[in-house]
């Protein structure tokens, strides 16, 4: 294999305030033609500064590189080749090579697409800025094409569409299109799948090595995913405070880590955790003997109006829960598991009524709470309550921790004074692993998974029987999410809590909990144990989704 890309001893300085942060730390990898090569490591690790120092987009008034440099093979339109430094280069040359030769597909589709614009002009608009020779009706047949190489359904059509009008996993579609149109030699992939359904994950990666093989494209693939990266990766480097700690070949590695961050990463994933099952036996036990169960729903239905015309006038309903009975024994932790869209979240936030069933009863210990009114559900809300996927969104950013603890304290009538409630904040900071003086602080001094524990803490405050766990751990770094789910269980059997977990994710579903249901277009299609389900399941729609799960392969 001949070299692409060689990043030799490249330093990556951001300046924030007066402050100088060493982001990327004399680190140096290659690349060679037609390899893919992974990025592994946690949130700020400094993997996506490392890639955006390859491509030049980091703003220049906080950015400097003191040292290293990044060699690419800059191939011109007449098929010649010249070996350049990406980081001595005049900004129009590194124009011409980005998008072109050097393409990145970023995190989060729908931020990075323009939603004024349809998805054709943006394609058209890439492919004319490199090939200015190309005219509109035949840049528009190629963004066509892009199209259909990413398999979007009815190609010419969906040109004209808007961003919005898109599912996530065609938006992704739409950006790999985007950055393969100009047939580029290096394509960055930024966290690509780290949103998306294990199902569309899969057509993504599948899409993006065939797309390799047909090009012959090298790929630099960001990740802290390690059954993608053994899906995918020829060979990768293991990153941790901005510098590479560990790499070689995917297999060797894996199979052999010998830096101990390495084997910490590893031993986080859920497959490798201790199974809870074991753990949680007499959990089982106990919820056979309860009648009735905590939770019980009788054909619960919760349908949303689809108004057209000028007097919006109700021509349809989207029907996001659609006659489902299902029952939750005290203690127990049910897997909630399905595709984007499918009605799982809106299916949790019927049972506490954060959203009114169309039909159908919800019980409560015995008690029907469907026709409760606000009044009448005011005493139970402390008894069910919310942990939400994106802390951040849910916690509010001008209130200290303090506030945000002691408040529902004091409108549900825990606590006899202000600094009895400030006390049981604390305790309730410390119980989740964090320092009780950090009550003081915002949320945006937190990171992801510190702000989870604080969304935790706000659940657990109110000393509920029930709690959502809404995608708890869908954003979050493997070692995080490990913590996580440990101190969820343990917190279960301390405080004999029932949990609806809530996620896509098959891994935790096998680690944490005890059941599992499959929901699928609005309908339960599958429930059981956990391990009989993922050991034998019986619906097509179940077996497809744990066949589109990305294990590690060594």
């Amino acid at each position: 294999m001949s070299l692409l890309l060689q990043v030799n001893d490249l330093s990556t300085h951001l300046q924030s305030g007066g402050t100088i942060v060493k982001a990327v730390d004399r680190v140096t990898f290659s690349i060679n033609k037609g390899e893919t090569f992974c990025l592994v490591g946690e949130s700020g690790s400094g993997k996506s500064i490392t890639a955006l120092s390859v491509i030049q987009l980091l703003p220049k008034d906080i950015s400097s590189h003191p040292g290293g440099n990044i060699i690419f093979d800059y191939r011109h339109d007449d098929a010649t080749c010249e070996q350049v430094n990406m980081l001595d280069l005049e900004e129009d040359k590194k124009q011409r090579i980005r998008g072109s030769r050097i393409a990145m597909i970023f995190q989060e589709p729908m931020t990075s697409l323009n939603p004024v614009f349809t998805i054709g002009d943006q394609i058209i608009e890439a492919l004319q800025l490199h090939e200015p020779e190309l005219s509109y009706e035949a840049a528009r047949a190629k963004a066509i094409d892009a199209l259909k190489q990413v398999q979007i359904p009815e190609a010419e059509a969906r040109l004209d569409e808007y961003p919005h009008r898109l599912s996530g996993g065609q938006r992704q579609r739409v950006m790999i299109a985007m950055a393969m149109a100009c047939e580029p030699d290096l394509l960055i992939a930024d966290e690509p799948t780290t949103a998306l359904d294990v199902t569309v994950q899969a057509e993504i990666l599948r899409l993006m090595k065939e797309l390799q093989q047909r090009k012959g494209t090298s790929i630099l693939f960001i990740t802290h995913d390690f059954g993608v990266v053994s899906q995918m990766a020829h060979r990768l480097a293991v990153m941790r405070l901005g510098k590479i700690v560990e790499s070689g070949d995917v297999l060797d590695v894996m199979r052999n880590p010998q830096h101990e961050y390495t084997q910490q990463l590893l031993a986080a994933l859920p497959e490798n955790l201790v199974r809870a099952h074991a753990k949680t036996d007499w959990h089982l036990e106990k919820s056979k003997e309860q009648a009735p169960p905590l939770i019980d729903l009788k054909n619960v239905e919760v349908h949303f109006p689809i108004k057209k015309g000028i007097f919006r006038h109700t021509v349809d309903y989207v029907k996001a829960v659609d006659s489902v009975d299902l029952n939750i024994p005290k203690g127990q932790i049910l897997a909630l598991v399905g595709e984007s869209g499918c009605g799982k979240s809106t299916l949790g936030r019927a049972i506490l009524r954060l959203t009114d069933p169309t039909a159908g009863e919800v019980y409560f210990e015995g008690r029907e709470i469907t026709n409760l009114s606000r009044a009448e559900m005011q005493p139970l809300r402390c008894e069910l309550q919310v942990i939400f996927q994106d802390p951040m969104s849910s916690l509010n950013p001008r209130l200290t921790i303090v506030d945000t603890l002691i408040e529902p304290m004091k409108v549900h009538g825990i606590g006899g004074s202000k600094e009895e409630r400030i006390e049981l904040a604390r305790q309730i900071m410390e119980r989740v692993q964090l320092d009780p003086d950090y009550i003081w602080r915002y949320p945006h001094e937190f990171s992801g998974g510190q702000r989870q524990r604080i969304g935790i803490a706000r659940a657990l405050v109110l000393k509920p029987k029930f709690i959502v766990c809404d995608e708890v751990t869908s954003a979050l770094d493997v070692s995080v999410q490990a913590e996580i789910l440990q101190m969820l269980l343990e917190l279960r059997q301390e405080h004999d809590l029932t949990l609806l977990f809530i996620t896509h994710n098959i891994g935790v579903v096998e680690y944490v909990s005890d059941e599992m249901a499959v929901m699928h277009a609005g309908k339960i299609v599958e429930r059981g144990p956990t391990a009989d389900i993922c050991s034998n399941p019986q619906q097509q729609y179940t077996q497809n989704l744990l066949a589109a799960v990305p294990r590690l392969i060594l």
